[in-house]
C-alpha cells in the first residue's frame, strides 16, 4: 500500500493499481493537450477526452467504493453507528 494524505488524523491507503489509473489519466491529459495544441480534428480530441472522463469515474467509484467499505467496517468495529452518515457525504461529493 501507498498512503496519501489523511483525512481527520486517519491514513487513507491508495494501492498501485489507484496510482496506475490516475497516471494513466494524466497521460490521456497530457495526449489530449497535444492534440489541442497541434490543432488535430475535433472529433478525435472528444473521443480521447471521454476516454478520460471515463477513466476518472471508474477511479473515483473504486476509491469511493473503498472509502464506503473502510467507514462501514471502522464504524462496526468502533461502535459508532453514526459514522455511516459520512458515506451521505461522500456520495454527495461525488456525484
Amino acid at each position: 500500500m501507498v498512503f496519501i494524505g489523511n483525512q481527520d488524523d486517519k491514513e487513507i491507503k491508495y494501492d498501485k493499481a489507484i496510482l496506475n489509473r490516475i497516471s494513466r489519466s494524466t497521460g490521456h491529459l497530457k495526449a489530449v493537450r497535444r492534440m489541442v495544441e497541434d490543432e488535430r480534428d475535433c472529433s478525435e480530441v472528444l473521443i480521447q477526452l471521454a476516454a478520460v472522463k471515463a477513466e476518472l469515474a471508474n477511479t473515483s467509484k473504486e476509491i469511493l467504493k473503498r472509502y464506503v467499505q473502510d467507514t462501514i467496517d471502522d464504524a462496526v468495529e468502533n461502535k459508532e453507528p453514526e459514522r455511516i452518515k459520512e458515506i451521505g457525504k461522500a456520495v454527495d461529493w461525488f456525484f
